[in-house]
Order: structure tokens, then C-alpha cells, then sequence
């Protein structure tokens, strides 16, 4: 797995900022609209929902028993609490799109904001998709 030397912390601010531009909206209401969907993102998943958004991803929580470890310095057993997480699984978009080359963010800000129809490559944000035929499935041996 190769380094990844220049990540970006984009943070609920960057967002805000980002979405109010590009939609035209008061800073304020966007805000207050992120951080409501927020609040019952961690309102339902507190709750033990599944939160489902299509080509996105899936949140759920999990449960993990209570087990029994081991410090790996005095190796004494040490009890381990059941506990709830939260896991992630991406969708078909996010799948897409951490496939894809990362792009520059000096390349991402000197794209051309719409398409032109002479030229076939997508714009900058679009999420370009590779199509192929559907393979039959293969016979399970059990």
C-alpha cells in the first residue's frame, strides 16, 4: 500500500463553506441544516438504526461481546467490556470513487467547472463510470 503523503483535512466548516457556494444559500442555513443531519445521524445510530443512503454507504452499529485479552508486556489476562461501534460500508459511488486516481488539488481547482461537448472527459467533481458486461455467475460447489 503505497504512502499517502499530502492528506487533506476537510472539516465541517470547509463543508459549510462549500455547500453554501455552490448552492447559493446563507452561510447560517447550511449550517443549520449540516448540523441537524448530523444530530440524527448520531441520534439514530445511538439508538441502534441503520442509517442507509443509496450509492453512498451504510452506517450500522455493531456489537461486540465482552471478552477476555491479554497485555502482551506482563501477559495478565485483562477483562475487556461489551462495547458498540459503528461501522461504515461504502457504496457504489464511494467504491467508485476511492478506486479512481486522487486528483491534485491544484489539477482539481484549474478544471473547468462545466463540460464542454467537444470534449468527452468529465468536469471537475464528476464522477466518471467505466461500464462493462455483466459476467454469468459461476456455479457454487458445496
Amino acid at each position: 500500500m503505497a504512502a499517502r503523503s499530502n492528506i487533506t483535512t476537510v472539516t465541517k466548516k470547509d463543508l459549510i463553506d462549500r455547500i453554501a457556494e455552490a448552492t447559493g444559500q446563507k452561510r447560517t442555513d447550511v449550517k443549520r441544516s449540516v448540523q441537524s443531519f448530523l444530530d440524527i445521524v448520531v441520534d439514530e445510530l445511538g439508538s441502534g438504526n441503520r442509517l442507509e443512503f443509496r450509492d453512498f454507504g451504510v452506517f450500522e452499529v455493531r456489537e461486540k461481546s465482552a471478552r477476555v485479552a491479554q497485555n502482551p508486556k506482563t501477559l495478565e489476562r485483562v477483562e475487556v467490556p461489551a462495547k458498540r461501534s459503528v461501522k461504515f460500508k461504502p457504496g457504489r459511488l464511494m467504491r467508485l470513487a476511492m478506486e479512481a486516481e486522487p486528483v491534485a488539488a491544484d489539477q482539481a481547482a484549474s478544471a473547468p467547472a462545466g463540460r464542454d461537448a467537444s470534449n468527452d472527459a468529465p468536469a471537475a467533481g464528476e464522477l466518471q463510470v467505466e461500464t462493462r458486461p455483466i459476467e454469468p455467475a459461476r456455479p457454487v460447489q458445496v
